[in-house]
């Protein structure tokens, strides 16, 4: 039976946490059981190791942080659910791009519960409501293990979006739940969205916990 732990970690600095998946990821074996972070996080912007910065237009007063995950540049804030799959694929039997697709099919069954129809894009890598994208994946696969993993728009302020061109696409229309379901709440789309996730990870055992 397959064992998935899915953290409630609330608002949290974004380098300490991207220190600690590292951190995770370095230090686990076979044996240690996959695990979900789910958390916001203060104004920031990440810039991934593809990342040119030509994409980054005007960054202001929020810091920009260059990571080791794939993809562009992007902006994380309080109001967008952040979720990190620290997911041994290997032993999964998973590789990227079905993880991938798992993140993306996850997201639009969570919204569809609340009546949003969303799709991912062949083209662009997120989940799409129209033509604006509602929510980005980046990944990094180190010793056959993933960490980084996906950030959904849900009741935030979009306007530091326009300061960068999200994900390196110029123009790039951008949405959030609350556009369409007002009474969403990260709490309630978390508990929902990381639902979905160990049901496609196939985990049989889940243990939900508050903090690290």
């Amino acid at each position: 039976m397959t064992e998935l732990v899915i953290r409630s970690l609330g608002l949290q600095p974004y380098e300490a946490v991207w220190e600690a998946m590292k951190t995770f990821t370095a230090d686990r074996d076979k044996g240690t059981v996959d695990e979900l972070w789910c958390l916001e996080h203060p104004q920031v912007f990440t810039q991934g190791q593809a990342g040119k910065a030509e994409h980054i237009l005007n960054p202001g007063d929020i810091p920009v942080v260059q990571v080791d995950r794939g993809g562009q540049v992007t902006y994380h804030g309080p109001g967008q659910l952040v979720i990190y799959l620290l997911i041994d694929l290997s032993r999964a039997g998973l590789g990227v791009r079905v993880l991938v697709d798992h993140i993306e099919q996850a997201i639009v069954d969570t919204l569809a519960e609340l009546g949003i129809e969303a799709a991912p894009r062949a083209d662009a890598p997120g989940v799409y409501v129209g033509g604006a994208k509602i929510a980005s994946l980046g990944l990094r696969v180190r010793r056959g293990c993933s960490f980084h993993g996906l950030a959904l728009n849900i009741d935030m302020d979009m306007s530091p979006f326009t300061r960068i061109n999200p994900c390196g696409y110029s123009g790039m229309a951008m949405c959030q739940v609350s556009d369409f379901a007002p009474q969403a709440s990260v709490d309630a789309i978390s508990r929902s969205l990381s639902g979905h996730l160990a049901k496609r990870l196939e985990a049989g055992q889940v243990s939900r916990v508050d903090g690290w």
